[in-house]
């Protein structure tokens, strides 16, 4: 099929979601630097993760969710553990995403599925329909038409990337690509992957912006618009639907990041300050940039905090004692 167009309208609901997204990003951006907040960043992306499979019924905890990632031993269903591996490995190579390439969708399905679905990185080549638990909201299109329909998709992305903006292009993506149902399972992960994808190209702090958090959290609602859009032939009210969710994710993310400014003490504030970016410094002079005279007082209120929330590293961090220690600003 040449030309074609997914059927959306752009509402005023939808222009004002995106006026007040925009203007929220900014503000984030300017004052929030959360790209800097290593400790943060990792949290929500656990975060997305624990979210992500906990829509697809994965029963693993937030807490369990983070042993795994942590490499620690966790009691569970191997698959379900494996999902989280591997969804994992595929939010650490995020950076790496043309989400306007099949090419990489297929990639990181192959990813996304490792071990734990036989047509990993394959398009399906069985029928399939679209769950929300044991409710079945819609049969997917036959296995045949999924090549050409996902090309029809792509080809509509790189052509309305530089004239539709990039909150309602993603939105109307994860519509289209959740109807189509490319892939045997995994599909509503990638959905969300990519969703994320499309935005973090154009503002790279939505990588670490835990959407999915907010999808579980509405999960019914979630299925319930992409219901309503199959009925109405067009994803106009999934596109509100997503804009207000993400609207509502940022105001959580301003107060996490608030909460954090605050909680960082001015000795740590100073010790901030004083570092360069990328530059190792002994303890020594530290205390020295700082005016510092007592050891002690400087590991207990300056080190030791910046350390502890991975504001500053250890170019050593199985030796934290050894002469040759030094510590980088992250």
């Amino acid at each position: 099929m040449e030309n074609y167009k997914p059927p959306f309208a752009i509402t005023n609901e939808i222009l004002s979601y995106v006026s007040s997204i925009s203007e929220k990003i900014g503000r984030i951006t300017a004052t929030g630097n959360l790209e800097s907040k290593l400790y943060l960043r990792k949290n929500n992306r656990i975060r997305s993760i624990h979210s992500s499979l906990k829509i697809e019924a994965n029963s693993l905890s937030l807490g369990q969710v983070r042993d795994v990632i942590n490499g620690k031993t966790v009691l569970g269903e191997q698959k379900e553990i494996q999902e989280v591996k591997n969804a994992y490995a595929a939010y650490e190579k995020f950076f790496e995403i043309n989400p306007y390439s099949i090419q990489d969708l297929k990639k990181f399905h192959g990813i996304m599925t490792k071990y734990v679905v036989k047509e990993s990185g394959d398009f399906r080549r069985g029928e399939e329909g679209v769950f929300n638990g044991d409710r079945c909201i819609f049969m997917a299109p036959p296995a045949r038409f999924v090549s050409q329909l996902m090309e029809d998709l792509f080809d509509w992305m790189k052509e309305a990337q530089d004239s539709i903006h990039p909150l309602i292009l993603s939105s109307v993506f994860h519509y289209e690509f959740v109807f189509i149902h490319p892939f045997s399972d995994g599909n509503g992960r990638m959905a969300r992957l990519w969703h994320t994808a499309i935005l973090s190209k154009w503002k790279s702090v939505f990588e670490y912006i835990p959407i999915e958090s907010r999808i579980e959290k509405f999960q019914d609602e979630y299925y319930d618009a992409i219901a309503k859009c199959h009925v109405d032939g067009a994803s106009t009210f999934f596109i509100e639907f997503m804009l207000s969710q993400i609207d509502k994710i940022l105001d959580d993310v301003s107060v996490q990041i608030s909460e954090d400014n605050e909680q960082l003490s001015e000795c740590v504030k100073r010790l901030l300050d004083a570092m360069e970016y990328n530059i190792p410094y002994t303890s020594k002079a530290l205390m020295e940039k700082l005016g510092l005279k007592s050891k002690e007082g400087f590991l207990r209120n300056y080190l030791r905090p910046a350390t502890y929330m991975n504001l500053i590293r250890m170019t050593i961090p199985d030796k934290p004692n050894s002469r040759n220690q030094r510590y980088i600003k992250v």
